[in-house]
């Protein structure tokens, strides 16, 4: 059996000092009883919320080879006959692992920030990449403080490729985590106004998002985005932070990546791009304009990290949507059959732009209609208000026919759409749910998005137990 550590090599990378006989191996990291495989080394991370330590008796039950657990909690556990290193703070002791793991490992690292399509362009990757080699990538959206050392301690030795995704929401939170993860690739994929209620603008933004460079190996690129109207601060604020090699993506007509022709098709898009002297074509498997700027990085970190560009290009046509990401389900209406677009994982103002836009490219059956279920943009601070109300306009040059709306900020919206909308305003989501699972019709395509912490996620799950997948088929685009 291959172990992801030694059982010494362990011991060595947290710093810490070994209680009980150490097992010959560990095969994975988790901070979680409930993912927990046996063979797992167990961290007991104290969160905001929970303390991993009251949950040392579940891991060990679970099948944990080894506790890794503070010194001051140390008395409470002396019940457990669990191997355990103990060390001063559990936390710092997974960075200085995945600090170890990152030394040893010989792959190819890219790191992916930005405001939108983090995690669709790290999915987009990992999927990519597997296609040539082995890839290591982030979990779901293991951005933070705690989920970016975990991934790192995940990383196997034998990778060719791995891939991060590196979040914030306040100043200075991006530098600590590039430092650690020392990419040899930094995407930036899009500055927008995520996060604004902690900006004083989008400026403000994208020298945060800048603090990723300061990790970049030496010799590192930086991948900007040539039609994000920051690229020339991106560019400069990268160069001020010693990174001589900049390469672009993008439409624009001097992007080393370059955008030469695409066509949007219901469930895919077809694209023509250049790099360097070569052309590529490509079909990308998820629909939208936004993806297909997505997939524009991919491509670019794919070269700029030596990979099969061919065999990269062909993995794109069955990339799928993740869950909350643009998934497309099938749904059974008595009558017909219903398109439900999920897009409830989060929002800011350029997510939203590209949500609308999907739904207004998406075809409707029959007397169907394009209907958008709109929830609460959050973290936009002062500027709540109006970016909300801005979405009256972007609807407006759509063939939207209905408007389902709930959370607070949302009022604002509500109350600058047209009346053709016939828009439904309820408070929260609860109070939506039983308003538009009586509105659907058949033929008609639902789109549902806003920020996790509305709860559309809840929409989503009902209208799948309302409405049964059609033929029991879920169709994620």
């Amino acid at each position: 059996m291959t172990h992801l550590w030694t059982g010494e090599a362990f011991v060595a990378a947290t710093g810490g000092r070994p209680v009980g006989q150490m097992p010959a191996g560990i095969g994975g990291i988790s901070i979680d009883t409930r993912t927990l495989q046996p063979g797992d080394a167990f961290f007991a991370i104290k969160g905001e919320a929970l303390d991993g330590h009251d949950y040392a008796t579940a891991a060990v039950k679970a099948g944990a080879g080894v506790l890794v657990v503070a010194e001051a909690k140390l008395p409470a556990l002396g019940r457990l006959t669990a191997p355990m290193i103990v060390v001063p703070d559990v936390l710092t002791a997974l960075e200085k692992t995945g600090a170890a793991a990152r030394e040893r490992s010989r792959a190819k690292i890219i790191a992916v920030t930005g405001s939108a399509g983090k995690t669709s362009t790290k999915e987009a990757l990992r999927h990519a990449l597997s296609a040539v080699s082995k890839v290591h990538a982030s979990d779901k959206s293991f951005n933070n403080h705690w989920g970016v050392p975990l991934t790192l301690a995940r990383l196997p030795q034998d990778c060719d490729y791995a891939v991060f995704e590196i979040g914030m929401n306040h100043p200075g939170e991006i530098r600590p985590l590039a430092k650690l993860v020392r990419p040899d690739i930094a995407v930036v994929t899009l500055i927008a106004a995520a996060h604004l209620g902690h900006f004083s603008g989008l400026d403000e933004i994208a020298e945060a998002k800048a603090e990723i460079f300061e990790g970049l190996e030496p010799g590192g690129v930086a991948l900007l985005n040539r039609d994000d109207s920051r690229f020339k601060l991106l560019a400069k604020l990268a160069r001020a932070r010693g990174v001589e090699k900049i390469v672009s993506f993008g439409e624009n007509a001097r992007a080393d990546i370059r955008l030469l022709a695409c066509k949007l098709h219901t469930e895919s898009s077809t694209i023509s791009v250049r790099i360097g002297a070569e052309e590529l074509a490509a079909t990308v498997g998820v629909p939208g304009r936004h993806m297909v700027q997505n997939v524009l990085s991919v491509l670019g970190a794919s070269y700029l990290a030596g990979a099969d560009l061919a065999a990269v290009a062909a993995a794109l046509a069955d990339l799928k949507a993740e869950s909350g990401r643009g998934r497309r389900h099938l749904l059974h209406h008595p009558e017909g059959d219903i398109v439900l677009i999920d897009e409830s994982y989060n929002a800011n103002p350029a997510s939203m732009r590209a949500a609308i836009a999907l739904l207004d490219a998406t075809p409707v059956q029959g007397e169907g209609r394009r209907i958008a279920v709109l929830g609460d943009m959050l973290e936009l601070g002062a500027h709540s208000a109006k970016l909300h109300t801005a979405l009256a306009d972007v609807l407006g040059e759509t063939s939207t026919d209905l408007v389902f709306l709930a959370g607070p900020e949302m009022k604002a919206l509500a109350g600058a759409l047209p009346e053709k909308y016939r828009a439904e305003y309820r408070a929260g989501a609860e109070e939506l749910k039983p308003v538009l699972i009586e509105a659907l019709k058949p033929g008609d395509t639902v789109m549902v998005k806003s920020s996790k912490g509305i709860g559309f996620s809840k929409l989503v799950d009902a209208l799948i137990t309302k409405f049964p997948a059609a033929s029991g088929q879920s169709t994620p685009a």
